[in-house]
């Protein structure tokens, strides 16, 4: 049993925007892992504006909350570190259930080898049967199938930054580090409520040394569970996602971006030639899904992707194009 003298103190924060349901979920398996660690920490909720019962729900829960006006989860986050005490800071979703045995894995890691001071959480979506979190799966099963099709303790920096899943959806690193990352960067956008919550701040990190990851740093992602949450969100990660790389070169910038000129295309081919247009887009989506079965994707993540895909595209591709408008914007002062 690893002393507790020798694990550093942790400060947890979580954003939160109209979630009273899973934020007490949330929180409960916190302190559930905390508790089997025997890790003592400080739990900060920032509610970012929310407008329903979570203001009610958060008085209930005994944690330390910091309310704002609604500016985005990438402010909130922020809003947290800087009132976190903790000598590292736990940054967890208000839809991420982490672990009941995530904490004694990643305390005994700290203690083992104290150069591990970074890690991402290993995180899958909860629920198999709902087809929009078995979509998100099937993406992530290509996306990243360096490490999902054996996923095992590894590392990344920045020289392979997009091979590996990520997010501060469940992500920990010293207070300072990530101060030190929050502003590095300034957002394309002057609505910080869509400014890219993670990519940037985590390639700054990558950038200073290796992120790890494992299996046994994991926790569970409550997916959107209805096809408005579902197309709202495909739309909105579209913008962030100019945000986080449209000044940054790779492999993730450059598929994305041709599967937009892909989507614009088909979207012509679509006026003129309607027929020719659909067969292509089903033809596509049908070999969309052969893609996730063999990178490792279950049958339900492939099905999934086959049948989700050419909506998720032009959500996307939507939330692109007002990502790339906004950025123009801001360059060019108007």
């Amino acid at each position: 049993m690893t002393s507790r003298t020798s694990v550093p103190s942790l400060s947890i924060v979580i954003p939160v925007y109209n979630e009273p349901e899973w934020i007490g979920r949330s929180v409960g398996a916190l302190r559930t892992a905390l508790g089997n660690a025997g890790w003592d920490a400080e739990i900060i909720v920032v509610d970012d504006g929310s407008t329903d019962a979570t203001p009610a729900r958060l008085a209930e829960l005994d944690v330390t909350v910091v309310s704002q006006p609604n500016s985005g989860r990438f402010a909130a986050r922020f809003a947290g570190i800087q009132r976190a005490t903790g000598e590292l800071v736990l940054l967890v979703d208000s839809r991420v259930l982490l672990g009941a045995d995530s904490l004694v894995y990643l305390r005994d890691q700290l203690a083992e080898h104290p150069e591990r001071r970074v890690w991402n959480g290993h995180v899958e979506a909860d629920n198999p049967d709902n087809p929009y979190g078995a979509f998100m799966s099937g993406l992530v099963a290509v996306g990243w199938r360096r490490y999902m099709a054996d996923p095992k303790l590894t590392s990344f920096t920045a020289e392979d930054f997009d091979l590996y899943p990520k997010g501060t959806g469940l992500f920990l690193a010293p207070r300072d580090l990530l101060e030190k990352a929050a502003t590095s960067f300034s957002s394309l956008y002057d609505d910080v409520r869509l400014a890219s919550d993670d990519t940037r701040m985590l390639r700054h990190i990558a950038e200073q040394g290796p992120i790890f990851l494992s299996p046994g740093f994991h926790g569970l992602y409550h997916s959107r569970d209805s096809l408005e949450k579902f197309t709202r969100h495909a739309y909105f990660r579209g913008s962030t996602f100019v945000d986080g790389y449209l000044d940054s070169p790779g492999p993730v910038r450059n598929a994305a971006f041709g599967a937009a000129a892909v989507s614009a295309v088909t979207f012509g081919l679509l006026l003129r030639r309607p027929k020719l247009a659909l067969a292509l887009v089903g033809a596509g989506s049908a070999a969309a899904g052969v893609v996730v079965r063999r990178c490792g994707g279950s049958p339900r993540q492939a099905f999934a992707v086959a049948r989700l895909l050419p909506l998720f595209a032009s959500c996307f591709g939507a939330g692109v194009v007002r990502g790339l408008v906004l950025a123009l914007r801001k360059r060019w002062g108007k």
